[in-house]
């Protein structure tokens, strides 16, 4: 869901204290709505999407949600690839540095990171979204997603 604020993507990168990790929040706003051709938006408290879909859970939640994003944050930038990461550890291999769980990736800079393997994973994360939107109709819970092939 879209911020109740209407927080600007340029407030929340503004509010970035550390200038390096400012840096690195306007230039992954670049890089993202460069490979996503979506312009970006602010969904949550400092967190920044692009593109969405269409979810719907066995529970009857349903909504919209961006398809990639990330939040920066005090010590480290949060990249959020909502297909998940199953399937992505050729991608991930070659991404450089780096903390991942089921859907986010962790760095702490973005100079360490190989910058077309970060495009590629971008890429292929909405690419995936897309595929299994079209087949399903909408996005199941997260652990319901079949992993990228």
């Amino acid at each position: 869901m879209a911020s109740s604020q209407q927080e600007s993507v340029n407030e929340v990168i503004d509010a970035v204290a550390h200038d390096g990790r400012r840096a690195d929040a306007a230039e992954l706003v670049a890089i993202m709505k460069q490979v996503t051709g979506e312009q970006p938006k602010v969904w949550s408290a400092g967190t920044i999407g692009f593109g969405s879909y269409y979810y719907r859970y066995k529970t009857g939640q349903e909504g919209d949600f961006f398809s990639v994003g990330f939040a920066p944050r005090r010590d480290k930038i949060t990249l959020y690839i909502m297909s998940g990461l199953r399937g992505f550890e050729d991608i991930l291999d070659r991404l450089g540095p780096h903390r991942a769980s089921k859907s986010t990736v962790h760095i702490k800079r973005l100079s360490d990171l190989d910058r077309s393997a970060l495009e590629d994973l971008i890429r292929e994360c909405v690419a995936h979204i897309g595929k299994v939107e079209k087949e399903l109709g909408a996005i199941p819970r997260m652990s319901d997603i079949p992993p990228r092939i």
